[in-house]
């Protein structure tokens, strides 16, 4: 089988189609990435054969992005999906995806969530699709709505089909119930290594901060690295912070003894071990902890984040704590308050067992889903 997977260009919405990816070549399919120039060092250190598309012209992304950032949230997010997303992004990637449509002749095309290209190419050369999740359904869902007149230069009925095509979801039924007529729940098996020991021996619990891919790329990301250490450092515990590789440790200042920064490690080999994440409620953060069972405190910046971040709390799994002091992407660094509102957030979910207890019941729920070569053995036979 031959089976074409598209993503946008942030590496959020990439990862979650690794496993598919993965498992597809380990069954010996034919596979084909198209992604856009973004993405083309990540591409370049994997084995799959990869095609580059085009990308939207510097100034008409910051046209559209400028204006998104001065809205509130839920405006920003309509503007991203229908202009940054949308209009620009199919404009840009279509003509790479229509020539490997044409002329590479996928049997499947396979898509995260918000790679509209690609639905476009698969509608006009008739190839069955599969749509990966990036957030959570709920707040997939809601982006649908805005996505009628992004289709319309291309055809009619475009937004009705993609609603109808299968939606693949890692996280688990009870924290996120779907909408979608046809949903297909699924989990990856990770194997994680041992995590360096970089405290001296030390056994207080480990926490891990971190602000993902996308808000750790921020110009605000070294000033909230520093709320969030200055907010958990105090507390008896270890601190690891992965900052993303455009943010070194120097960058950050004098940080205390139990704080140790790296730019990157293995997800998997730093949830083996932690006791907490402290993070902006990105969906690449929230899930990976929730299947390994760990709680979180969620510090929401934008976009996805505060839906993910009600999640977690209303499932019992960690809490919450929303920004006082405005936008905090937008701001230097965290509030006082809001630092003291984090620590306190901290403290409570390391010391109330029921936290870690409930994330643990939806790392069960999430591995009693069908592993992702079932799920391709179902879906792509």
């Amino acid at each position: 089988m031959r089976v074409l997977f598209a993503s946008t260009r942030g590496p959020g919405h990439f990862h979650p189609l690794v496993p598919l990816i993965d498992a597809c070549t380990e069954r010996g399919d034919d596979v084909l990435v198209v992604a856009p120039p973004a993405l083309e060092s990540l591409l370049a250190t994997r084995k799959q054969p990869y095609r580059i598309g085009g990308e939207p012209p510097r100034e008409e992304i910051a046209r559209a992005m400028e204006p998104a950032l001065a809205l509130p949230p839920d405006d920003g997010v309509a503007v991203m999906v229908t202009e940054v997303f949308g209009r620009l992004g199919i404009a840009a990637m279509l003509p790479a995806l229509e020539e490997a449509c044409r002329d590479w002749r996928p049997d499947l095309v396979v898509h995260e969530a918000y790679e509209f290209a690609s639905v476009v190419a698969a509608e006009r050369h008739g190839v069955p699709r599969l749509r990966v999740a990036v957030s959570a359904a709920r707040f997939t869902r809601s982006t649908d709505t805005l996505l009628t007149p992004v289709f319309a230069p291309y055809g009619t009925g475009i937004t009705e089909r993609l609603l109808a095509t299968p939606y693949l979801t890692r996280l688990p039924a009870s924290l996120d119930p779907s909408s979608y007529a046809v949903t297909h729940r699924y989990h990856e098996t990770p194997r994680p290594g041992a995590l360096p020991d970089r405290w001296g021996g030390a056994a207080e619990p480990l926490v891990h901060l971190t602000l993902g891919t996308e808000a750790g790329a921020l110009p605000t990301a070294v000033g909230l690295y520093r709320g969030l250490v200055e907010a958990v450092s105090e507390l008896p515990v270890r601190v690891l912070l992965t900052t993303g590789h455009l943010i070194e440790a120097a960058d950050l200042g004098p940080l205390p003894s139990q704080v140790h920064v790296e730019q990157w490690v293995p997800q998997a080999d730093v949830l083996r071990s932690a006791s907490l994440v402290v993070c902006h409620g990105g969906s690449g953060t929230v899930f990976g902890a929730l299947a390994a069972g760990v709680p979180l405190v969620c510090v929401p910046l934008f976009a996805d984040q505060p839906v993910n971040a009600r999640l977690v709390a209303d499932a019992g799994a960690g809490t919450a704590v929303t920004p006082t002091g405005g936008p905090a992407h937008k701001a230097a660094t965290l509030e006082a308050d809001d630092v003291r509102a984090i620590r306190a957030a901290t403290e409570l979910v390391l010391a109330e067992p029921s936290y870690r207890a409930r994330a643990e019941r939806l790392a069960d729920e999430v591995r009693s889903t069908v592993t992702v070569a079932e799920l391709l053995g179902t879906l792509a036979p």
